[in-house]
């Protein structure tokens, strides 16, 4: 067992310079080694902090609330560490750690990491956080987690290790878990007036406003990238560069975590300022330049997240429109739930592909949906799709978007 920080850090980088020589990512792999040469890396990196961890959890949104902290944090002049890759497994944590460390030392004052439900669990087991925010709990990867209820006690789980406060999602029934929490609990959420603004199914919707619970941030009215948030009394107004109904409130779930962590020194009109300056995260919503258009990057992931794209994301005047789903583990082997998601407000989708191609196409064409060219090869597909003129959007699930955003790279 290895126990010097810095050959743990330095054995870590050579492997992620390799895989990346070899064409991977590197984003997991240097915590996979130092879990395994040295147990406690993880724990001892962390406990050092002088303001501790934040977990950041839930079914969608995590990786570009995670992001919007971030920047709030450092705003506010806070050294901010983070795992940016989007890697939300605690080896992705631990990978994070060895490429921030300089000579085996972290120049940081707190941690922020988005975790899976499920390993957010093994990592509190490891390091007890001082602050969470679980945005919600949704259907997604059914095989995993076996629906919403289970999520939840995961969930609820982890926040019997926090030690300083949580931060709900007072709209969704994550909300639930409250009266088992034994540290401060603040929530977030929206004014029931825009629930004919968002998206009204159930489960974006969660049954609507059962809980009544008071807010730190409520979110009070929405215009495309605008919105306006109600805290301590008063109005504040942020325009987002993040598209989505979905981002806007991440943006409130951002701002009441970072009120908490700060406290009495929380400067709300800086911290809504500063939201205006939040770019969208690695290919949550990023807009390309290809060839003299935009081409918009959106990743889905379950019924909700692909519904609440369509109601917010999808543009109708764009010209061209691609759909690549895959079934990798990392997507979830089930695609059955694209059934719950309807089509109809789309007219003509150019080019669908991934693993699941066929399966897309089939749903499509059932809700009206005219249906180009079926290509289950991403590159044939992408390269296709980008002879098509004018401005574009991309919907694709989690793999399916690496791909792309790695052919885009190359391209752009």
């Amino acid at each position: 067992m290895v126990k010097s920080p810095f050959l743990v850090s330095l054995i870590g980088k050579v492997v992620a310079k390799s895989s990346r020589l070899r064409g991977g990512h590197g984003s997991a792999l240097p915590g996979l080694v130092a879990e395994r040469i040295a147990p406690n890396f993880l724990k001892d990196s962390l406990s050092k902090l002088p303001r501790g961890v934040v977990v950041i959890s839930g079914t969608n949104g995590k990786t570009t609330t995670t992001k919007m902290t971030v920047e709030l944090l450092q705003t506010a002049g806070l050294k901010v560490l983070t795992n940016p890759s989007g890697s939300n497994f605690t080896r992705g944590v631990t990978s994070s750690i060895i490429m921030a460390m300089r000579r085996g030392k972290l120049d940081a004052d707190i941690a922020v990491v988005e975790l899976d439900e499920a390993h957010a669990v093994h990592f509190v087991n490891q390091i007890a956080p001082r602050y969470a925010l679980f945005l919600n709990v949704l259907q997604d990867q059914t095989e995993r987690f076996g629906g919403i209820d289970k999520t939840a006690k995961l969930l609820e789980k982890v926040a019997t290790k926090v030690t300083d406060g949580v931060i709900l999602n007072r709209d969704n029934p994550i909300a639930e878990i409250a009266g088992s929490i034994k540290v401060p609990i603040k929530f977030f959420g929206h004014d029931p007036k825009l629930d004919d603004q968002l998206p009204s199914d159930n489960e974006m919707l969660s049954g609507g406003h059962k809980n009544n619970q008071p807010v730190d941030v409520e979110l009070v009215s929405l215009s495309k990238n605008k919105a306006e948030y109600r805290i301590d009394g008063r109005i504040y107004e942020a325009s987002l560069q993040l598209s989505g109904v979905h981002n806007i409130i991440n943006a409130a779930a951002a701002l009441a975590l970072t009120r908490m962590i700060l406290g009495k020194k929380a400067n709300n009109k800086t911290l809504v300022a500063a939201l205006s300056k939040v770019k969208p995260a690695f290919g949550r919503g990023e807009i390309i330049k290809i060839g003299g258009y935009n081409l918009d990057l959106i990743l889905i992931k379950n019924p909700s997240s692909f519904r609440s794209a369509l109601s917010s994301q999808h543009n109708p005047e764009v010209d061209a429109i691609m759909i690549a789903i895959n079934n990798a583990a990392a997507d979830g082997r089930d695609v059955s739930w694209l059934k719950d998601v309807n089509f109809a407000t789309l007219n003509h989708v150019k080019v669908v592909s991934g693993a699941k191609a066929s399966d897309m196409a089939k749903r499509l064409r059932s809700d009206g949906v005219k249906v180009g060219t079926v290509e289950s090869d991403i590159k044939k597909a992408l390269t296709q799709f980008l002879q098509e003129s004018g401005d574009k959007q991309i919907f694709c699930n989690y793999t399916a978007m690496l791909e792309i955003r790695g052919l885009l790279e190359k391209l752009a």
